[in-house]
């Protein structure tokens, strides 16, 4: 539990680069906000079909009696917007660091400078970005038909799906985040992915925070550029505890 707190702290760090660097965090607040507001109309959109699509996918229960019938479409309700909030949050995170990227590689280099690092190395590049947006995406929509699918156990498939969700998004938050810092020190994915593993309780941490003040209503966008800065920080204490070689 120690770790998982100090992973969420880690995103509190991130916030505290506003006193720091205003104009920089309010830099990355542009793509975000693009971004988010494209995201948010396609959520309102969902809200306003989501009755008829949940009729559409259930025609089996017209033939029901009343209760189980509205019992079964909200829990197909419920479970598609389950589903739908995991491929927001990772659709968001993907599309906002290749539109931002030039923002966030300023936020990301700022707070290696901060940290004692005055060159980290190269960045991620546009499209190596969009490869990562890309595979991001993937793992994401796997993660929304599992939580869709955990969503349909009657009674408690509510609660796991909400679990499941913010967990398994958070973690790749967490991984998407702080490839940045850890890729431009010729770390390649399958040892960033084995570090984090190493921390896993301090990476959900930080994943989990991350994701739950993405559910806020326009938290996406105010907590992007934190998210950048305090995956930096967990990126480091990640490197700064592994073994000399």
């Amino acid at each position: 539990m120690r770790e998982f707190v100090r992973g969420a702290a880690t995103l509190g760090r991130g916030f505290a680069h506003w006193r720091s660097r205003p104009g920089l965090m309010a830099l990355g607040l542009v793509p975000a906000g693009i971004v988010g507001v494209l995201f948010l109309a396609g959520l309102i959109a969902l809200g306003v079909a989501l009755p008829g699509i949940t009729e559409a996918v259930t025609p089996f229960a017209d033939r029901w009696p009343g209760l189980w019938a509205t019992v079964i479409r909200i829990a197909v309700g419920a479970a598609l917007v389950g589903a739908a909030l995991v491929l927001v949050a990772v659709s968001f995170t993907a599309l906002t660091l290749v539109v931002g990227e030039p923002f966030y590689d300023r936020i990301w280099r700022a707070v290696e400078n901060e940290l004692g690092t005055a060159d980290p190395g190269p960045g991620t590049g546009f499209w190596r970005g969009v490869a990562d947006g890309l595979a991001l995406f993937a793992r994401g929509v796997g993660v929304a038909v599992v939580t869709a699918a955990v969503g349909l156990i009657p009674v408690v498939g509510g609660i796991l799906a909400v679990v499941l969700g913010v967990t398994a998004t958070g973690w790749l938050l967490a991984d998407e985040l702080t490839s940045r810092a850890l890729s431009a020190r010729g770390i390649d994915r399958r040892a960033r992915r084995r570090m984090l593993r190493g921390r896993r309780a301090r990476a959900l941490g930080f994943g989990v925070a991350t994701q739950l003040c993405f559910m806020v209503p326009l938290g996406a966008v105010a907590t992007m550029p934190a998210a950048v800065a305090g995956a930096t920080t967990l990126a480091r204490s990640l490197l700064d505890e592994q073994p000399p070689s």
